[in-house]
């Protein structure tokens, strides 16, 4: 990048688990991270919205520290820039902030750096840096994202299209994802790991062969993780009643939470959104939809 180019870098927030897929099902979301890069003399990340108004503004920027190790492993040192960062991804609501930022940072790098990484290698980079594969999995391909991370080794299976509409319930309190997991069982027996692997597996084909009603049957059998985190967030069983009573297929922990998305066949979205807005007047309820796009790089050339 030039001194009269800037740098566009767009990157999907995104979904995981859906209830059962725990740390390997990922499905972006139409909320977006934007850094608009230019040369500078000193590093600099310049927050243009209020999700991104606390976030470091020099080096300890977690979008600058994972970009300049990515280079520094491939022997390269990043010209300093000014980033001016837009997001409408909540933090620390289980929408994938965290993991969009890391993304982001991956294709910073690869442009700056002239890294010319594969998609490939980008999703083993920023499954390294997350440590599971489905959030960042879903904003780097879009869509939805099947993913396992075994002996730090990345499998990824993706799926571009499901025709679902998407309504997200954001509490106005935050979860850290380190906390959510404090109340995990450390251990499964074999039988347990069997009906909750088996539930998972459902869920992925009931997804793939658009068999609605069972995935939601599928989101409501979890058994890795729903169950403990339920008394941390006191909507997702109140959501669940009025969400489905209104013809919503579907509803799940949205990560570790607090937020609760519920799914709906495509055009069916609006009355569950309608229903919730009503009955939960002090959050921020959200009508969204599946971002089929996953990350991407724009190179402009700055007006004279």
């Amino acid at each position: 990048m030039n001194d009269g180019e800037m740098l566009k870098i767009v990157v999907p927030g995104s979904t995981a688990n859906l209830g059962p897929g725990f740390d390997s099902i990922g499905l972006a979301v139409s909320l977006h991270l934007t850094l608009e890069v230019v040369r500078a003399t000193t590093w600099e990340f310049v927050p243009k919205t209020n999700e991104v108004k606390s976030i470091p503004t020099g080096e300890s920027n977690l979008i600058y520290q994972v970009a300049n190790e990515l280079a520094s492993q491939y022997g390269v040192t990043l010209p300093p820039c000014r980033v001016f960062v837009s997001s409408n991804i909540p933090f620390t609501r289980g929408l994938g902030s965290s993991a969009a930022a890391i993304v982001a940072a991956i294709e910073l790098a690869n442009e700056l750096g002239r890294l010319s990484l594969s998609q490939e290698e980008k999703m083993r980079i920023a499954t390294t840096y997350e440590g599971h594969p489905d959030n960042v999995g879903a904003s780097l391909y879009g869509g939805l994202v099947i993913g396992s991370y075994v002996k730090e080794r990345t499998h990824v299976v993706h799926v571009p299209h499901i025709p679902i509409d998407l309504i997200a319930v954001i509490p106005t309190y935050e979860l850290e994802t380190k906390k959510s997991r404090t109340v995990l069982p450390s251990e499964f027996t074999r039988a347990q790991a069997v009906e909750a692997s088996a539930v998972g597996n459902v869920l992925v084909a009931a997804l793939l062969t658009q068999n609605w009603s069972l995935a939601g049957e599928m989101m409501d059998a979890d058994l890795f993780h729903q169950p403990y985190r339920e008394r941390l967030v006191p909507e997702l069983k109140r959501v669940r009643v009025v969400a489905k009573r209104s013809g919503a297929f579907g509803v799940a922990l949205s990560g570790a939470g607090p937020t609760v998305l519920c799914f709906a066949e495509q055009g069916c979205g609006k009355e569950v959104y309608d229903a919730l807005r009503a009955a939960f007047p002090h959050d921020d309820v959200r009508m969204l939809s599946v971002e089929t796009t996953g990350s991407c790089v724009y190179k402009m050339t700055l007006e004279k």
